[in-house]
């Protein structure tokens, strides 16, 4: 069941427009409660496959399905009616051939309502997004780290140094020349995510890039405290919820133990009150 047009948020091209000005907001959200919390606070909300590893405790993002995206888009797309909403294409939906990616990408869109869908991979991905952009799909790209390449970047490491500079800058280049709307920049060093920023004229949003950036984006389990795996540097903690929510739990099952919950407030008599 397709999710309703969100007539209120803002489009890719809004956000295309912000280039330059108020830095964008964006946090990744995989649930309808989330995404209530965050709509009134982010301009794009993205439903990211790092769902994979922050809801179904996958080793990383390449078990992910096209299933998996759907089903947690069109619940994000139930608490949305303010942002923007954006879907990660997962690993080996788009790689294979642009008419593969048009095919899925469609797919996304039609039975989530999203607003545009996000793709990893540079210049090699340019005529993919070309080849979208064309057939009406917008596309928010992302390089530098990208997660579904890690087996052959081996490993989380920071992009950009030394002459890869150079490589990755070209990528910027080509994914905007090709039509996308924005670029995610993961883990790129500051100087480089700076140069880019200014030489590219769509947005960056960046994630361990440069305050710099157009905009930023945090997983939102990670910023919360919630998903303490691990913890990368360009996390900053604005809660501890997971900590506070294990606490609240270990009191429940104590007084389950100890037979003081339900309490009489949490039972009900016989015959209801008067009144």
């Amino acid at each position: 069941m397709s999710a309703t047009a969100n007539k209120t948020a803002p489009l890719p091209d809004d956000i295309r427009a912000m280039k330059g000005g108020t830095p964008i907001v964006s946090l990744t959200a995989y649930t309808t409660p989330m995404a209530r919390m965050m709509d009134h606070h982010c301009d794009f909300v993205l439903v990211g496959d790092s769902v994979g590893m922050v809801v179904h405790g996958l080793p990383s993002t390449l078990g992910v399905t096209m299933e998996i995206m759907i089903l947690h888009g069109q619940a994000v797309a139930r608490g949305l009616s303010h942002s923007m909403l954006v879907i990660d294409m997962p690993f080996g939906s788009y790689e294979e051939s642009p008419e593969q990616a048009f095919r899925n990408a469609a797919r996304i869109l039609r039975e989530t309502g999203a607003a545009a869908v996000k793709l990893e991979g540079g210049r090699h991905m340019a005529d993919t997004i070309a080849f979208l952009v064309a057939r009406g799909v917008p596309v928010m790209a992302h390089i530098g780290l990208t997660p579904q390449s890690i087996n052959t970047l081996g490993g989380y490491k920071v992009q950009g140094r030394g002459d890869a500079a150079e490589t990755l800058l070209a990528d910027a280049r080509a994914v905007s020349a090709a039509g996308a709307f924005s670029v995610v920049l993961e883990k790129v060093t500051a100087t480089l995510a700076d140069r880019i920023t200014a030489e590219i004229p769509i947005p960056t949003i960046g994630i361990g890039a440069s305050v710099g950036c157009d905009g930023q984006i945090l997983v939102v389990d990670d910023m919360l405290g919630l998903f303490t795996e691990f913890k990368p540097k360009f996390v900053k903690r604005y809660a501890s919820l997971g900590a506070e929510g294990e606490a609240a739990i270990a009191a429940y099952a104590a007084e389950v133990r100890a037979r003081t919950f339900p309490a009489p407030e949490h039972t009900f008599a016989d015959k209801a009150p008067r009144g």
